[in-house]
This record gives C-alpha cells, sequence and structure tokens, in this order.
C-alpha cells in the first residue's frame, strides 16, 4: 500500500473554493459500526478525542472504557480536560472497492462538543494519510490504489460556525463561573507595553565632576554611596 504515490492536482479542484484554508477538515468514516459524518481532522493534536455523547449513540456502553488517562489541555480554553477513560475502536475509510481498517485508541471526554469525534496525529500515522486543507480532502494508501475522502466547503462552514458558536459560549460561562463576567480590571498602562520602563527602586542623581551640579551625570540607586 506504501508503494503509492500521493498526490494532489487539477483533478482534486473542487469548481469553488472561498477562503481556501479556512475551513476545517470534516470527514465521515466508519467508527466500530456506526457512520460519524461531523469528524475532524485535526493535525495539531496528539489525541483522538471521541465524545461521551457520540459512545452512548453508537450503542457503546462506558464500562469497556480503561480507566490509564491523563488530563490534558487544549480543548476546553485554559482548562485541563479530564477524559473519562480510553477505548480501542476500528476505524474505517474507503469504499467497499478499496477501503482500510485500522484500529485506534480514543481518549473519551464528557464535555459536550459540536463534533462526532476528533482524529488526530495518531490517526494520520496509522493511516498514512496526508491532507490537503485547500482542497478539503484526505488521501491515503489502499489495498486497490490511493483512497480519497472528502467534504464540501459548505459542510465544512457549517461545522466551523457551531464550533465557535460553542466555543463563544463556553468562554462566556466561564468568565461568570470565575467571576471575571461583569467585573471591572486594571487596566495595564499601555506605556509599559510600548518599551517604557521604570526604576525598580529609589534613585538619585550623583554628577560626574564634584562640587557640580553640570555635567554628566549618572542615576543610581538612593542607598548607595556617591563614591
Amino acid at each position: 500500500m506504501a508503494e503509492s504515490a500521493i498526490t494532489f492536482d487539477r483533478q482534486d479542484h473542487p469548481d469553488r473554493i472561498p477562503n481556501p484554508g479556512s475551513y476545517p477538515l470534516i470527514i465521515d468514516p466508519i467508527i466500530a459500526e456506526t457512520r460519524l459524518t461531523k469528524v475532524l481532522m485535526d493535525g495539531g493534536s496528539d489525541l483522538n478525542i471521541l465524545y461521551a455523547e457520540t459512545l452512548a449513540l453508537m450503542g457503546i456502553s462506558k464500562s469497556r472504557l480503561r480507566n490509564d488517562t491523563s488530563p490534558f489541555h487544549g480543548v476546553v480554553p485554559g482548562h485541563r480536560a479530564h477524559p473519562l477513560g480510553q477505548i480501542d475502536l476500528p476505524v474505517c475509510f474507503g469504499t467497499p472497492d478499496n477501503f482500510r481498517r485500522e484500529v485506534l485508541t480514543f481518549d473519551v471526554v464528557g464535555f459536550p462538543g459540536t463534533y462526532h469525534a476528533i482524529l488526530g496525529r495518531p490517526c494520520y500515522a496509522k493511516f498514512m494519510a496526508v491532507p490537503n486543507y485547500t482542497y478539503l480532502k484526505l488521501k491515503m494508501p489502499g489495498p486497490k490504489g490511493i483512497i480519497t475522502v472528502s467534504t464540501t466547503s459548505q459542510h465544512a462552514y457549517q461545522c466551523d460556525v457551531e464550533c465557535i458558536e460553542q466555543a463563544e459560549a463556553l468562554a462566556e460561562s466561564l468568565a461568570i463561573l470565575t467571576g471575571l463576567g461583569d467585573c471591572d480590571q486594571d487596566i495595564p498602562d499601555p506605556k509599559r507595553h510600548a518599551g517604557s520602563f521604570e526604576p525598580a527602586e529609589e534613585t538619585k542623581l550623583v554628577f560626574l565632576n564634584p562640587g557640580t551640579s553640570e555635567g554628566r551625570a549618572l542615576r543610581i540607586s538612593s542607598s548607595l554611596d556617591p563614591k
């Protein structure tokens, strides 16, 4: 399978590409025995994530989860996420004539999400998959040639809008819970962030020519002897 070259050319070019690279790559693999239509391919994640709600809809009991998990960051802004457990599930791409099926490990999380699941770098590596965020396509070697998985820009746009709306709602909820939603906060002095500096302690001016108040001078700590 690895002998097949993965390329992108004009045949992959859709009729219209609004805002190339702006939308997420959404795919519809078969996980376990269920086809999920809103799965995010996230090359920046080192985890495969499955939501507990999705797991329930797939008819899989939480009793199958393993407890050997660790908290991770990046899903809930500013907070650690604690998985409910891990589970190994088969993931399938392709058509009945040419398909790939591999077993992936998922971290199952209890909080809601706009996607059914998120596939990260472990999935890319397992399937030797190559994404193209301009064409919104994913390609991987298969037993009978290259398997191409694609989505439409309209579907990707709708998923992106849902994700942004949920992120804003979550940020607002976290602000209220932490007491920052309606609180007046100290506004930092912009001069301090524009390159100006202030002495860390009280200082005094010492002239280099003793007995005069003219010429070159140095500013030193008030606790130091001028000599």
